[in-house]
C-alpha cells in the first residue's frame, strides 16, 4: 500500500515531518512564505513549493505527484489560524479576508485533486464558523467519513496546554483520531522539555546552541521579572511596576500575561511571540527572562537536532523564527494523526 501526502500551508514542516514519522511518505509542501524553504526541505527531505494557494491547480498536482492512481492520496494542511482565532472575534468583515477564504481553496483543491484522506488542524474556534460546517457538509456530499475533535494536546504527549481542532476524513470508512496516549498524572512537564539547557539571561546567546537564545529586558520588565512567581502574574507586582492598562478593569480579565510559568506542568500554548515575556505566561520559572527560541521549539516537540537556520544566512530574526515555531502544527500531535490515518488504513483499504 503506498500512502503518500502533500501538505498545504505547509510552513517550516511542523505536520509534514509529524506525518512523515508515522510512517507517511511526503511528497511536497505548499506555502507563501519563501523564509520557510530551507527548514521545511532540509528536515522534510521533500519538495517545497513556493506558491499562493489560490494560485495550485488541482491537476498539477495529481500530474506531478500522484500520476500513479494506485497511491493512496493524503491532502493535509493546516490553514492559518488568525482569521479563526477567539483573539479575532472583533474584527470586522473578516469574512471577507484573504486568509478567511483559504477554507474554500482548500474545498476547491480536495474537489479537483480527489484524495482518497484528508485532514485538517486548526484553532477550536474554527467548528464554530459557518465556513468549517460548510466544510464537512461539502465532504460528506463528495463521500467521506468525516470526525472532528478538540484535542487537549497534553493528552499526547505535548508539554503544552494547547487545544486543537484536529479533522479526518476518509472515502474507505469511519476514521477517528487514536486514543489519547497520556493520562494526567503522567502530563510532560515544562521541567521534564527544557529543564536540561544551559542557563542564560535575558539578551544572551548560548555559546553551545545558537538557538537557545533569550530577547533582552528593560529595566522596568527586569523588575517586574523579578517580582514575578511561577503560575502567577502582574498581580504579584508592586503597584509601581504596573502598567496603566492593569489598573483599569478591562486589564483585570488578562491575568496571564507578564507571568512564570511553572516547572511541573505543561507550558502554556506556545504563539508567535512565545519569546516576548508581555504577551502571555511566557517567563522561564526560576531565570529573569522569557523563553528562548530552543525552549519554544522543544514545547512544540520539534527535536533538538531540526534545522531551523540556514547556515548561509547571517544573522537569526527572533521575531520571523518566533513565527515559524508558533505557527508549526506541534509535530507529536502531527505524529499522533499520521497513526491514526495508518491505523485506519490498515483496517478498511483492504475493503
Amino acid at each position: 500500500m503506498k500512502i503518500s501526502a502533500i501538505d498545504l500551508f505547509c510552513g517550516i514542516g511542523g505536520l509534514s515531518f509529524g506525518l512523515k514519522k508515522a510512517g507517511i511518505s511526503v511528497l511536497a509542501g505548499v506555502d507563501l512564505d519563501e523564509s520557510c524553504r530551507y527548514a521545511y526541505e532540509q528536515n522534510v527531505r521533500a519538495e517545497f513549493v513556493l506558491k499562493d494557494i489560490s494560485q495550485v491547480q488541482g491537476d498539477e498536482i495529481n500530474t506531478r505527484y500522484w500520476s500513479d492512481s494506485n497511491q493512496v492520496k493524503i491532502l493535509a494542511g493546516c490553514a492559518p489560524c488568525q482569521p479563526f482565532s477567539t483573539h479575532s472575534n472583533k474584527v470586522k468583515n473578516r469574512e471577507q479576508t484573504k486568509r478567511w477564504r483559504l477554507i474554500c481553496e482548500f474545498m476547491r483543491l480536495m474537489d479537483e485533486i480527489g484524495p482518497d484522506i484528508v485532514t485538517m488542524e486548526n484553532v477550536p474556534n474554527l467548528a464554530k464558523q459557518e465556513i468549517f460546517k460548510d466544510f464537512v457538509v461539502f465532504l460528506e456530499r463528495n463521500g467521506y467519513f468525516v470526525s472532528y475533535s478538540n484535542v487537549y494536546c497534553p493528552d499526547y504527549g505535548i508539554p503544552q496546554t494547547r487545544t486543537r481542532l484536529v479533522l479526518l476524513a476518509s472515502r474507505f470508512g469511519e476514521i477517528e483520531l487514536i486514543p489519547k496516549t497520556t493520562e494526567k498524572d503522567k502530563y510532560k512537564t515544562v521541567k521534564e522539555t527544557i529543564g536540561e539547557l544551559d542557563r542564560i539571561c535575558a539578551g544572551q546567546t548560548s555559546r553551545q546552541d545558537p538557538l537557545h537564545r533569550a530577547c533582552s529586558f528593560t529595566d522596568i520588565n527586569m523588575a517586574r521579572i523579578k517580582q514575578s512567581k511561577p503560575g502567577g502574574s502582574w498581580r504579584d507586582w508592586d503597584e509601581s511596576l504596573l502598567l496603566p492598562c492593569h489598573k483599569k478593569e478591562t486589564g483585570k480579565t488578562y491575568p496571564s500575561v507578564y507571568g512564570r510559568m511553572r516547572w511541573e506542568e505543561p507550558s502554556p500554548t506556545i504563539t508567535t511571540q512565545f519569546y516576548n515575556y508581555g504577551t502571555g505566561r511566557f517567563g522561564h520559572p526560576e531565570q529573569d527572562r522569557a523563553l528562548s527560541l530552543r525552549e519554544g521549539s522543544l514545547l512544540q516537540t520539534f527535536p533538538p537536532d531540526y534545522e531551523f537556520i540556514d547556515p548561509s544566512n547571517d544573522g537569526i530574526s527572533i521575531k520571523r523564527l518566533g513565527i515559524h515555531i508558533g505557527n508549526a502544527v506541534p509535530i507529536k500531535l502531527a505524529e499522533n494523526i499520521g497513526k491514526s490515518i495508518i491505523k485506519h488504513l490498515e483496517s478498511n483499504h483492504a475493503k
